[in-house]
């Protein structure tokens, strides 16, 4: 038998703050920061710019829904989330690469240090929601 995950206040309060994080970022897809967000989606991309900002910014809405909400599937919520910083990285290095000063990020020092903060965005949901932990730490079984 499996014992169960206890969340600390700090795992929980991160949990909170990620999910209103994307909650806000995803709805700045859909509206007010739609145009800068433009900047990230890479050429290569078969899809319309605009329409892969607004798919994103809908997945980010959910994803910070979920991990607000979703409390009984956090483990779960934590890998998705995870696995989407991790899509969304190419996004990043393509404005590294093409100058684009979106965001306030008008320098490539600035962007170069962001891309090697990213690695942060996936470890987050994963020690916060107890994915990692859940997943491959140490189980307790019965004899």
């Amino acid at each position: 038998m499996e014992t169960p995950v206890h969340y600390s206040k700090a795992q929980n309060i991160l949990r909170i703050l990620l999910g209103c994080l994307l909650c806000f970022t995803g709805t700045g897809h859909l509206s007010f920061l739609h145009e800068p967000f433009l900047a990230q989606v890479p050429g290569w991309v078969p899809l319309d710019a605009s329409l892969v900002v607004t798919l994103s910014g809908v997945v980010e809405l959910l994803l910070g829904l979920s991990l607000l909400f979703l409390t009984s599937y956090r483990v779960q919520v934590g890998w998705i989330t995870a696995i989407f910083f991790i899509c969304i990285f190419p996004g990043n290095y393509n404005q590294y690469i093409n100058h684009d000063p979106a965001f306030g990020l008008d320098t490539d020092g600035i962007r170069l240090t962001r891309l090697f903060l990213h690695p942060l965005l996936v470890i987050w949901p994963l020690w916060c929601c107890g994915s990692w932990k859940a997943t491959f730490g140490k189980k307790h079984t019965e004899v």
